[in-house]
């Protein structure tokens, strides 16, 4: 087993860390404050390649592999949760579900486009009903020959107030569950399709988050992704991909909360020296060092079986798992490290706390998560 990073993956990293360092952090708190969308920043991480990170070069992407995925969006989450989450739902569940199983057709029409980060990408899973329980749809695709008719909601969907691009999953036969559920593309402006109010969320902040309504929107059939009644599979194993993003989304809240609670434990005087000193502080930053990283070779094994061709269904849940029960714990501890201070928005480890919940929710629950891989454990 070989530990250490390569050169090039080296250079990527220290990339995405400049990138977040002085383009992310300048204005991260007021962001937060406002819920603004960083339109800006987006189109920058664009042009850096970070919206197609595993892309293509043929569409645009940057033909990167997993690993340097989970790299970027580590760099990024320590500053940026709400920034960094709009480059993981552009790449795990878009840019991928396209070029993995989208047509040449659909993907010059919309894939070279989000590569590129010149337009945005979203990911229309959950419902009111249909969160967790994904064979639960209750939007409906109608097969009317050459086209479908869509009706119905979906709510929680990252960027859904930015994105030009909604890769939509629909029902259109119920009697056959699972099999009888369709993954659809659908463009902003399409006739019948609504976006409704901005959530006001916990934490990322920055990012578009809103429930979506469809009403009698008519879409092509070659706007169908696969083959008739492929959509639950198709959303399952984009999903597994995004729980590595997701993962690794926790695993950068996690050390960029335990990057500012060190340096404050070293500035921090109390009964005469600095607290970094006192065991009790000194037990805290021991536990953070160990579990975050631990999960981060959780992370990377799951990043290294999706660019080996290994099935990352397991890596990839345990990953997730892990990282967002660390990035929840130790954000916590971060926060408790700076005192009074940590209560405070400056010290920017309440706005990590904040962050780091939803990664125990979206992509999957950890409860989620769990049936993942018991399922597969027993199997096995």
């Amino acid at each position: 087993m070989n530990f250490s990073l390569s050169e090039e993956h080296l250079m990527i990293r220290d990339a995405a860390r400049e990138f977040a360092q002085t383009e992310l952090l300048p204005g991260v708190i007021e962001r937060d404050n406002k819920q603004e969308f960083p339109n800006e920043l987006v189109r920058k991480m664009g042009d850096l390649g970070f919206m197609g990170i595993m892309v293509d070069p043929k569409y645009g992407g940057s033909g990167m592999d997993a690993i340097s995925y989970v790299l970027i969006m580590e760099e990024l989450s320590k500053i940026d949760a709400s920034a960094s989450v709009i480059v993981s739902v552009n790449n795990s569940l878009v840019c991928y579900g396209l070029e993995a199983y989208g047509t040449e057709a659909q993907k010059e029409k919309y894939l070279t486009k989000l590569a590129t980060g010149e337009n945005i990408g979203a990911f229309c899973l959950s419902e009111p009903e249909a969160g967790s329980d994904a064979t639960s749809q209750k939007t409906t695709a109608i097969d009317q020959g050459d086209h479908y008719i869509i009706n119905g909601t979906k709510n929680w969907i990252t960027s859904g107030g930015r994105a030009d691009v909604f890769l939509v999953i629909a029902q259109t036969d119920r009697d056959k569950g699972s099999h009888g559920i369709n993954a659809f593309i659908v463009e902003k402006g399409m006739e019948g399709f609504h976006v409704g109010p901005k959530e006001d969320k916990l934490g990322i902040r920055g990012s578009d988050t809103h429930t979506l309504q469809f009403n009698d929107v008519k879409v092509p059939k070659e706007n169908r992704i696969g083959d008739d009644g492929f959509g639950f599979r198709f959303a399952m194993k984009t999903l597994s991909g995004g729980r590595i993003g997701i993962a690794s989304q926790a695993l950068g809240i996690a050390q960029g909360a335990y990057e500012l609670a060190l340096k404050y434990s070293k500035e921090r005087k109390a009964f005469g020296t600095e607290i970094c000193n006192h065991q009790a502080i000194a037990f805290k930053l021991a536990d953070m060092y160990t579990d975050i990283t631990a999960a981060r070779h959780l992370v990377m094994k799951a990043a290294w079986d999706k660019d080996q061709g290994n099935n990352y269904d397991m890596s990839s849940a345990m990953a997730k798992l892990y990282a967002s029960k660390v990035a929840m714990e130790h954000t916590v501890e971060a926060v408790q490290i700076h005192g009074g201070n940590g209560f405070v928005k400056e010290y920017h480890v309440e706005r990590l706390m904040r962050d780091a919940k939803i990664t125990q929710i979206y992509e999957g629950t950890s409860e989620i998560q769990k049936i993942v891989i018991s399922r597969s454990i027993i199997r096995d």
